[in-house]
């Protein structure tokens, strides 16, 4: 599973953890599944960044924190663009119920 952490102590890197490593919060919103697992963000987090688009990808390095390693000498990363569409609706609903 995968957790976009929200920067200061644990930096702004996407966490990758084995299922049930990492236990999901009241206030955590699925942002939708990467490769069949699972990525979730704060709620505050997604609040600051619903209208930007999430890009998961890798870059050079071990990784930082708890984090799962995405290859050998290779960490996850997020990049990310403003996106002028709606937020999505999996994650709104996840909080909020249907609408």
């Amino acid at each position: 599973m995968f957790f976009q952490s929200g920067g200061c102590c644990d930096g702004s890197l996407p966490m990758c953890f084995e299922a049930g490593e990492f236990i999901i919060g009241d206030r955590d919103v699925l942002l939708g599944e990467v490769g069949g697992c699972p990525y979730y963000i704060d709620e505050r987090q997604y609040e600051a960044w619903k209208r930007t688009q999430l890009i998961l990808d890798v870059g050079e390095g071990d990784p930082e924190g708890f984090s799962l390693a995405a290859g050998e000498g290779i960490h996850f990363i997020v990049r990310s663009r403003i996106c002028l569409c709606r937020p999505a609706e999996s994650a709104y609903r996840k909080r909020h119920g249907p609408s």
